[in-house]
């Protein structure tokens, strides 16, 4: 059911005993606005656990209640209430979806969502998740602590690029400001974000060997081995964009083996909706960043994406 942001509220706030949740490969949007969400509940003396079927990226251990965040185990869980934050599909959940029971309810703004809850509220316009978890507690009219601040502001602020991408907007700003006057603090998070570990910047130079430019120069793909997919996902964060920022550049493809048969695939781009890229391969995601997960030999399903990829651009290029 599609519902407004009104009754999302009513919702959460008439539920006790609620389970927060959100999607695999977890980024900054996803985990703010988990922990910011479960912080206002809690303060409502609301029983909430924190479940995510994955490991938490050491990148944002930084996050106010990051701790508190654990994989499911093997015993079901009963709730009032199931949230699932910045979400797209079922499938992204993973085993939380179907070892949780529970009313479905997803908090969301990208615009290739599926739909797949009992109750949804998308806001395709909202630059980060992080942007509607804010309006919602300020419809409640709650008290922004300087840990929910930390929390927002990174959801926000990285789903944008920290306000480069196209998707930051006025309101964007504004709210990041209100956040700073609620006690986050820019420099403290950017100087968190832009810590790599040594492996990452040793890697660097292998990623770069894989770099290969088609289509006239409109397309840039990187290959991550699996040997170096296995050190984690702090050692692959941001690689992306060294095809992205290439002159001429439209479409930036990162292929990731995670083994022979699978291969997840990241998509970015500077104006061709690459969510629809994604949606044609069972993932999805934002306009500008979207990906997906492929199952086949990895020469084959390059060459499936990269087919796919030029066919997109000739539709934009028309």
């Amino acid at each position: 059911m599609d519902i407004s942001l009104e009754t999302a509220a009513k919702l959460l706030t008439q539920a006790n005993n609620l389970v927060i949740t959100g999607h695999i490969h977890p980024d900054g949007d996803c985990l703010g606005s988990m922990l910011a969400l479960q912080e206002y509940l809690e303060s409502l003396d609301k029983k909430v656990e924190l479940l995510l079927d994955d490991d938490l990226p050491t990148l944002y251990t930084f996050l106010p209640g990051s701790a508190r965040i654990r994989r499911p185990g093997n015993t079901p869980v009963t709730t009032d209430l199931l949230v699932i934050v910045d979400a797209s599909d079922a499938e992204r959940v993973a085993t939380v979806k179907t070892q949780v029971t529970g009313p479905v309810l997803n908090i969301d703004h990208h615009i290739s969502n599926t739909k797949f809850a009992d109750y949804w509220y998308i806001d395709t316009e909202a630059a980060a998740t992080g942007e509607i978890i804010l309006d919602i507690l300020r419809h409640l009219k709650a008290e922004i602590s300087s840990t929910i601040a930390i929390n927002l502001y990174t959801a926000i602020a990285t789903d944008c690029g920290f306000f480069r991408y196209a998707n930051t907007t006025s309101a964007t700003l504004r709210n990041a400001a209100d956040l700073i006057d609620a006690g986050a603090q820019p420099h403290v998070i950017a100087e968190f974000m832009e810590t790599k570990p040594l492996a990452s910047i040793l890697v660097l130079k292998n990623i770069l060997d894989t770099l290969e430019i088609h289509h006239q120069g409109q397309i840039a793909t990187i290959t991550i081995s699996p040997d170096i997919g296995d050190k984690g996902p702090d050692t692959t964060e941001g690689l992306i964009n060294y095809p992205r920022n290439i002159e001429g550049v439209e479409i930036a493809i990162m292929f990731n083996l995670a083994n022979s048969q699978t291969t997840r695939v990241s998509f970015r781009s500077r104006n061709v909706d690459v969510s629809r890229l994604a949606l044609s391969f069972g993932g999805g995601g934002h306009v500008r960043a979207a990906g997906c997960t492929v199952i086949g030999q990895f020469s084959a399903v390059k060459r499936q994406i990269l087919q796919a990829a030029k066919k997109l651009l000739a539709e934009y290029n028309q």
